[in-house]
């Protein structure tokens, strides 16, 4: 966030915090801020007087009379001051790095109409999509589904790669390509720029879009410390602007990118372990808008709905919730979940969040945009949203597909992918 910024609306900002349920200690910021002007002042003090000695320096050496012990005194007094403004630019740069990765783990400002709540039981549910189908049978989950029918190797890919790692088969390796390519054409339909980006990625790539520093140990480092492993196809495409000046009448720029993600899911253990909800490698589809900030709120709304369409053709129930303050991103300002109800949990679970950065990412990043009218470039906003998440639609349709026999009925969307077989058979 912008010191300027957390200066002039301290008290939204401590409001944020609170909301969130954050203890960053914001009187480091400005302890930090206020030692920064003391130095700027000290400095701006000493280049003034530097000024006026070279002038005088000048002047003595022009004059013949001048005595050489006035003279030398005079050139030591300069080269002491020269070295005092040197000290002093070396602590202002010290303040002023510190002060920066100081704000880097500031989180965003939230929206005015985020609900004020502690967790994700205070999640306002902001509608429903389709009914969950009556069974006749206990339904079972996909980690029972998958490996019954040949779809989904657990063991193998653990004696492999470790926990949290699937072998995808026959049907299970088909219905992920079938989904990922239906998602990329359902988008690129809809007006988003297809995009296939590099999964390896600079660390000042992931500090653009707020992984770094904040989600450091989230990450997956490659033997170079500089090079990360992409966590979500966001952040290269976010990073595809970086330090450009976009053209006001481009905006709003949406484009449609599928990447592998990999994520350590450090401090989730025990939870989700069973199946394919918590890997730390998956596939993912990703939607990301560069907007004109008066408009922002306005495509938020339109990226929430092509995330969801893709649910909808698909036939799966859903609901959509907003995130309450202490169960939103770092990064975000507002954000959507988009839930798809699961037979074999019988609950409806995480698919898709689709949110809105404002300026947070695009400041970090340097994206910026020309306003038509004239002026000084401002910065975008930044939206993104999961469209889908693969790994967990494929849970949806196995789960939400089940029949009595044990055969899996698929969605009618799917049929062009799958040369239109659409049962998967019982084992």
């Amino acid at each position: 966030m912008d010191y300027r910024f957390v200066e002039e609306h301290k008290e939204r900002v401590e409001r944020a915090l609170h909301m969130r349920r954050s203890d960053f200690d914001l009187n480091t910021i400005e302890e930090l801020g206020q030692k920064r002007r003391e130095l700027q002042q000290v400095q701006d003090a000493k280049r003034s007087d530097l000024k006026q000695l070279s002038s005088e320096l000048g002047k003595l050496f022009k004059d013949k009379n001048t005595p050489p012990e006035m003279l030398e005194a005079k050139k030591e007094e300069s080269a002491s001051l020269k070295k005092a403004i040197q000290q002093t630019e070396e602590v202002f740069s010290n303040i002023s790095t510190e002060l920066s990765e100081k704000l880097l783990l500031l989180p965003n400002i939230l929206h005015e109409s985020v609900v004020d709540g502690a967790s994700e039981k205070d999640n306002p549910e902001i509608r429903k999509w389709g009914e969950p189908t009556p069974l006749d049978f206990k339904p079972k989950g996909h980690d029972e589904i998958g490996p019954a029918l040949g779809l989904l190797d657990f063991e193998r890919a653990a004696r492999v790669s470790g926990a949290r790692f699937t072998y995808l088969k026959g049907w299970g390796a088909r219905l992920e390509r079938a989904l990922l390519n239906f998602m990329m054409d359902l988008h690129a339909k809809a007006g988003y720029v297809e995009m296939w980006p590099p999964v390896l990625l600079h660390r000042e790539a992931m500090r653009g879009t707020g992984q770094l520093p904040k989600f450091a140990e989230e990450a997956f480092v490659t033997q170079d410390p500089e090079f990360f492993l992409a966590p979500t196809a966001e952040v290269p495409i976010v990073n595809y602007h970086r330090e450009e000046i976009l053209k006001e009448s481009d905006l709003p720029i949406s484009y449609v990118a599928y990447s592998p993600c990999f994520r350590r899911e450090a401090g989730s253990y025990g939870k989700d372990t069973k199946g394919l909800i918590r890997q730390h490698q998956f596939d993912k589809v990703e939607l990301v808008k560069f907007s004109h900030p008066d408009r922002s709120y306005e495509d938020l709304e339109q990226l929430t709905h092509q995330a969801e369409e893709v649910l909808k053709q698909l036939e799966l129930p859903y609901r959509v919730i907003s995130l309450c303050s202490g169960d939103i991103g770092f990064a975000s300002s507002k954000t959507y979940d988009l839930e798809v109800w699961l037979p074999g949990q019988n609950t409806y679970r995480e698919i898709s969040s689709c949110s809105n950065c404002e300026e947070f990412q695009a400041r970090r990043a340097g994206i910026r945009f020309k306003p038509s009218t004239g002026g000084k470039p401002r910065f975008v906003h930044t939206l993104n949203g999961s469209g889908l998440a693969i790994g967990r639609t494929l849970i949806a349709v196995l789960e939400n597909g089940q029949q009595k026999d044990g055969s899996i009925q698929l969605p009618k969307a799917l049929a062009p992918y799958l040369g239109n077989e659409l049962t998967i058979p019982a084992a």
